[in-house]
């Protein structure tokens, strides 16, 4: 019997990926983090594909698409992003990409260059997949959809420590004022706006933790 496909989307910060990760190992499935792909375009975008002035130069990142390899390998049981055979794992976390993955996300050459590449993991079944428009674009047949979301100050604060965490220097408001632009792009967006799909399960997580959160989504998994 083929193994389900998940789609996990929502905003910035509600614990999508952590979480859909812990879910994919208590369940069997491959967890793939397609926030960790546009955070790599991005991370190659700026390391290639500025302007003098440190804009991006997107004709050239759409004309760079052939030398970008993005691909996950598994690591003692956890899937790392590398890109062209670097582990970029650490490096896509930091805030420069963050500030400008959104940008990058809404472009229509981005994402056509990557849609397919995600359709192509989820044609086998078994496998969790996070994002944005994975519930209404990537994967719009998913057996299950969650749409995750919370409140701006919680997902400051979460996305404040993951920084802190890390080791990356970080100001709690410039983080606010960075998730509510990006909740502005992301939703916005002409191509692939985020937006709960319309037989999406809608989990309000501000006052949950992160292991209620799992248990919540895992009671409407339970059967299979």
């Amino acid at each position: 019997m083929k193994k389900p496909v998940i789609a996990i989307d929502g905003y910035s910060s509600t614990g999508k990926s952590s979480i859909s990760k812990v879910i994919a190992e208590k369940l069997g499935l491959i967890h793939l983090d397609t926030g960790a792909l546009y955070r790599g375009v991005t991370l190659f975008a700026l390391q290639n594909c500025t302007n003098e002035d440190g804009t991006l130069d997107f004709e050239k990142l759409f004309s760079s698409f052939g030398d970008i390899q993005l691909e996950f390998k598994n690591d003692h049981g956890e899937l790392v992003l590398y890109l062209n055979d670097t582990d970029i794992s650490m490096q896509i976390r930091s805030n420069k990409v963050s500030d400008n993955v959104s940008l990058v996300a809404k472009q229509k050459e981005v994402r056509d260059f990557l849609l397919q590449a995600q359709r192509s993991l989820a044609e086998k079944g078994g496998i969790m997949m996070d994002g944005r428009d994975i519930g209404t674009v990537v994967l719009p047949n998913a057996d299950f959809k969650f749409f995750l979301t919370a409140s701006i100050d919680e997902r400051t604060k979460r996305r404040y420590s993951e920084l802190l965490s890390l080791g990356i220097d970080a100001d709690e408001q410039q983080v606010k004022q960075n998730l509510i632009i990006r909740d502005k792009i992301d939703s916005e967006r002409e191509i692939a706006p985020l937006k709960q799909a319309e037989d999406a399960i809608v989990i309000d997580n501000t006052t949950l933790n992160k292991k209620e959160t799992i248990d919540l989504i895992l009671s409407y998994l339970k059967n299979i």
